[in-house]
């Protein structure tokens, strides 16, 4: 906790101010938060994504201007975009590549979330909020796939919101609900743009609820010991505003190397022919960062099964602060767990590269191998899919439980400064 504010008004007008509105004050007890002393480069992930956040809402608020949500003109309204309104491009790419960068800013925070416990109590609230930040993205990035209007974006709607139907009892309500009708249609896409319109917002208010609680228990550090005294801490301003600010630098260049070099690298480009609701495409796939859910949806024969492994996938990073059973925060003192938190790393990825293939595809499409294309072949990205999901789920409720009540861990530092301190407290001389 930051304790007492130290803010003292200078000026009639900012006492004035402060006893009304104390905004000043509290930004200033911002700058001067005691954080951890040793956050490395992970932890410049959260505002990284600020950034990101703040960059699709304004880009998103501008496009909103220049589209059109009616089936008849949206697609072309896009292309106006592009080729009419000055620096529409820059506009439209920014915004398309920037929600790439966004997930992949928010899975790196996830991933670091969990390698150093950032979850365990007393921050399970923190983590809750995140998950609904990640759920709400998810949510906000599938109904902006579906406004350009091309033949991915109706047919993923199709598809997607189709998986609601396997419900049982309210399923088709829910579906007809979605689409505001009996089938996507102009509706649909006028409810999707408003939603896709109003989400960011939401997201914003929540991460306010975030930023919130994480002043509560203070930031989690890589060595997961709680905070002792001021020795191990520093002030945000000026130690992490820079470092921050230099990270965000960094990965707005990688931003700027997709946006002007590769913008159409990460999309499909059968999205760039109009929707026709009589054209099926030879394969319907999500964006990138769905791709691991696509893939759980695809191994699971059975319909509402499928639908409840999806979601699943989703809950079980949800109550992940109850499954984890250690005792140790941090993986660097958990060599068991450090295996399965990489071993989970490359299912994931793995996930991710069989959604992106034909389920019926062969892993290695050699004809003299011997075997045929099919879903009950072995050698499918089906059956890897099945295979990596159910590693997933073991991940969160067999093996966290497991490896937490039986793991030998490593000694933990009695404070941060222990290991960069001599006995004392006094600063080693430099050699």
């Amino acid at each position: 906790m930051s304790g007492p504010s130290s803010y003292e008004p200078k000026t009639a007008f900012t006492r004035w101010l402060d006893a009304r509105l104390p905004i000043i004050r509290f930004s200033a007890d911002l700058m001067d938060y005691p954080t951890p002393k040793n956050l490395n480069y992970w932890w410049t992930f959260g505002g990284i994504l600020a950034v990101c956040l703040g960059i699709q809402i304004v880009t998103g608020i501008v496009l909103a201007m220049h589209y059109t949500p009616d089936t008849t003109l949206a697609f072309n309204s896009v292309e106006h975009i592009m080729r009419e309104v000055p620096y529409g491009w820059f506009l439209r790419y920014f915004h398309a590549v920037g929600a790439s960068m966004f997930f992949l800013a928010v899975y790196i925070h996830i991933f670091r979330g969990i390698y150093y416990g950032s979850y365990k109590a007393p921050r399970e609230v923190i983590w809750l909020l995140g998950m609904v930040i990640y759920l709400l993205m998810m949510a906000t990035a599938f109904l902006g796939y579906t406004l350009p209007w091309g033949q991915m974006s109706f047919w993923g709607a199709t598809v997607i919101t189709n998986i609601f139907t396997a419900i049982p009892l309210v399923g088709d309500s829910i579906h007809t609900w979605l689409l505001g009708g009996p089938a996507v249609d102009n509706y649909t896409l006028n409810r999707f743009f408003s939603l896709h319109y109003l989400l960011p917002f939401v997201i914003a208010a929540v991460v306010g609820l975030h930023i919130w609680a994480l002043h509560v228990p203070g930031n989690n550090n890589p060595l997961g010991v709680n905070v002792k005294s001021h020795r191990d801490t520093v002030p945000f301003h000026p130690y992490y505003t820079v470092k921050d600010g230099f990270a965000v630098v960094v990965y707005l260049l990688l931003f700027a190397v997709f946006v002007f070099f590769l913008p159409h690298s990460l999309g499909r480009p059968d999205n760039y022919i109009p929707a026709n609701p009589l054209q099926t495409p030879p394969e319907i796939v999500p964006e990138w960062y769905l791709l691991p859910f696509y893939a759980m949806l695809r191994a699971v024969p059975n319909k509402l099964l499928g639908v409840v492994t999806m979601f699943g996938s989703i809950a079980s990073l949800f109550v992940l602060p109850w499954l984890d059973t250690s005792k140790v925060r941090s993986m660097r003192y958990r060599p068991t767990m450090r295996w399965f938190f990489a071993i989970f790393f490359f299912v994931c990825l793995g996930l991710a590269i069989c959604g992106a293939n034909p389920p019926d595809k062969a892993l290695i499409p050699n004809p003299n191998l011997g075997f045929t294309l099919g879903d009950n072949n072995i050698n499918s990205y089906v059956w890897l899919s099945r295979v990596l999901t159910l590693y997933y789920f073991a991940f969160f409720w067999v093996i966290m439980p497991i490896t937490g009540w039986r793991e030998k861990t490593l000694a933990v530092p009695d404070s941060i400064s222990t290991p960069v301190l001599p006995e004392g407290g006094a600063v080693a001389p430099a050699e």
